[in-house]
């Protein structure tokens, strides 16, 4: 009896044992062409918080900084909105608190949006 469980417990691990494993290779092959000469523009972008000093609509903002007066040019998608992101329709007024998110390097600075903080 007892060599017959045996036997039996053997049978059925021995599969187990010389159970072979199988391995599978994948070759993945990319090609492109690139032109011969790339650029790559990146942009990012950062914003400056201050009181307005003056603002003319769809033209320019200025806004006094830490840093002293900041001058944007304001693009044709800047949106005027306040901290629940609504769009303000009534201009801005000399003092008021805004923070301006803009790209472009210090000369050529773009406005993206003015959040109204008052």
């Amino acid at each position: 009896m007892k060599r017959t469980i045996i036997s039996l417990v053997c049978a059925l691990f021995a599969p187990l044992a010389f159970a072979q494993t199988s391995t599978t290779t994948t070759e993945e092959t990319t090609t492109s062409t690139k032109p011969a000469t790339t650029s790559e523009t990146t942009t990012s972008t950062t914003y400056a918080t201050g009181a307005v000093t003056t603002y003319e609509p769809g033209k320019t903002i200025v806004v006094k900084s830490d840093q002293g007066p900041v001058s944007f040019a304001l693009g044709t998608a800047a949106r005027i909105v306040d901290g629940a992101g609504k769009v303000v329709t009534a201009p801005l007024r000399a003092g008021q608190k805004v923070r301006v998110y803009y790209t472009g390097p210090t000369e050529h600075r773009t406005v993206e949006r003015v959040i109204v903080e008052d």
